[in-house]
């Protein structure tokens, strides 16, 4: 990828050479999920949108896609200008108020209005003109990365949650050989649904623009054939819009009125597949949460992941597929045991994470607060109550091995100097309105000396800051634990 500059300076050419307007300032748009880099353009007369994308296959998908959509009049951005080289292009200007934005107010008041439920009603109507009409004489060999939803996609959105969310969690146990013969199962199930449509794929409610009270879409250039289910589940199973079984059955029924003016419901048996592509949503987006958030750090999508496993969780009753799937549903049993490790972080006060956790087993948890990481104090230089007999199948919460160490000069020592260091920080933050904290102490094992001093620290700061939030995380343990004056 080019420079920040030079990704200017070639959109700059772009703007001068395709419009007879001067450019009186560019701000570069907050990143999203994607690579591509967004600008606002603000010319003497108007804003535009100036993507960067090195991408060309991507590009051409959304040019074309673009140029079909606008001849048959459904609601997507004009293409104003694309460079020689087409990595970058210029587009109309929805504004910045997303459907998400409704979304946001309505979770937080913990009530869907009715304004947002008619946005959504809108979305949707939108939505089956793309699937229907769009559909009709639009090409497909553009598509990136693939022209149709096929088992090949299915198969490799389930991996991307094997790789990407199953493995980095060890709490969850599997076999991957019978787990790959499931995945195979529900692939082919998911494969017998009538698939000659548009398919969005990424269909959610940060995509839909609303202006004046109308609808716009953008970001489709994931878009292939594919089945009717998948688009309806990504936006009503958004997890971060936290939308109800009553909201979401009153929109299903409203898409299902809609399509049945262009198609039989019976004859495309489209309830028979429903929850099949519900679940192939939410493990595709698992595994994105995984690679977005577990391993490129991004926060976003790590505080989505606890809102995804609920979904999944719910969804479980539901699922009655004519065939086994003893070992995908082995894993979804487990899911429950990653609720506590990814509880969201309340970020109206500060909150402290500590964690004690094994050298040898698993190394130094992650700060998944997207700031980094924190303290990490080593306690391997301390006595070891492990290297005892009477003290090998204890931990470090039981009496007698607290008393172990308690008698230990370089225990209080270390306790104290931690202790010191870390109430430096926390008098910090609360001064400066920090919202986290990272604590890790680490020994050989993770049983003894580690979680002794995580639960003294947890204990000493919930007593000395009441109004602080603490979560205790004892990982070898899988025990967590929560100080927090209401």
């Amino acid at each position: 990828m080019e420079n920040l500059k030079s990704i200017k300076e070639s959109i700059i050419n772009l703007i001068n050479n395709t419009l007879s307007e001067n450019i009186v300032e560019i701000v570069m748009l907050p990143a999203s999920g994607s690579s591509r880099i967004y600008f606002r353009i603000f010319t003497e007369n108007k804003t535009l949108i100036a993507t960067y994308n090195s991408n060309i296959e991507e590009n051409n998908a959304f040019f074309t896609f673009t140029k079909h959509f606008r001849n048959i009049n459904l609601p997507v951005p004009e293409l104003i200008a694309i460079s020689d080289d087409k990595c970058c292009y210029l587009q109309s200007d929805f504004g910045d108020v997303c459907l998400f934005d409704y979304v946001k107010k309505c979770v937080k008041n913990n009530n869907y209005d009715e304004e947002t439920i008619n946005l959504y009603k809108l979305s949707i109507d939108n939505l089956i003109d793309f699937q229907i009409e769009g559909n009709k004489n639009i090409d497909y060999s553009v598509a990136y990365p693939t022209p149709s939803f096929d088992k090949n996609s299915i198969i490799d959105d389930l991996n991307y949650f094997k790789y990407y969310f199953l493995k980095i969690n060890e709490e969850i146990s599997f076999n991957e050989t019978r787990l790959n013969s499931d995945f195979q199962r529900l692939a082919n199930y998911a494969m017998e649904a009538p698939s000659d449509f548009f398919m969005y794929r990424d269909f959610q409610s940060r995509n839909i623009m609303v202006k004046n009270s109308l609808t716009y879409f953008i970001d489709y250039q994931g878009g292939r054939k594919g089945p009717l289910q998948y688009d309806l589940v990504s936006l009503l199973y958004q997890v971060k819009a936290q939308m109800n079984e009553n909201h979401r059955n009153e929109l299903l029924l409203h898409y299902k009125k809609k399509l049945s003016n262009y198609l039989n419901l019976e004859e495309i048996q489209f309830d028979k597949y429903y929850n099949s592509f519900v679940l192939l949503r939410l493990l595709q987006v698992l595994g994105a949460y995984g690679f977005r958030g577990l391993i490129q750090k991004k926060h976003h999508f790590m505080e989505s992941i606890p809102f995804a496993l609920k979904e999944l969780i719910s969804l479980r009753k539901k699922l009655d597929f004519p065939f086994e799937m003893k070992e995908l549903f082995n894993v979804l049993n487990q899911m429950d045991l990653l609720l506590p490790k990814y509880k969201h972080i309340d970020n109206e006060k500060l909150t402290v994470i500590i964690n004690s956790f094994s050298y040898k087993n698993g190394g130094i948890p992650e700060d998944r607060s997207g700031n980094g990481g924190g303290f990490v104090f080593d306690c391997r230089a301390l006595p070891n109550p492990g290297r005892y007999d009477e003290y090998k199948k204890l931990t470090g919460e039981d009496a007698e091995v607290q008393d172990f160490l308690n008698e230990k000069e370089e225990v209080h020592h270390f306790l104290n100097t931690t202790q010191s260091i870390i109430c430096q920080s926390v008098d910090n933050y609360l001064e400066r309105n920090f919202k986290n904290l990272s604590v890790n102490f680490g020994c050989t094992g993770g049983q003894h000396r580690s979680v002794f001093f995580a639960q003294k620290t947890a204990n000493l700061l919930h007593e000395k800051y009441p109004n602080i939030k603490i979560i205790l995380n004892h990982v070898v343990q899988h025990k967590n634990y929560v100080y927090e004056t209401k």
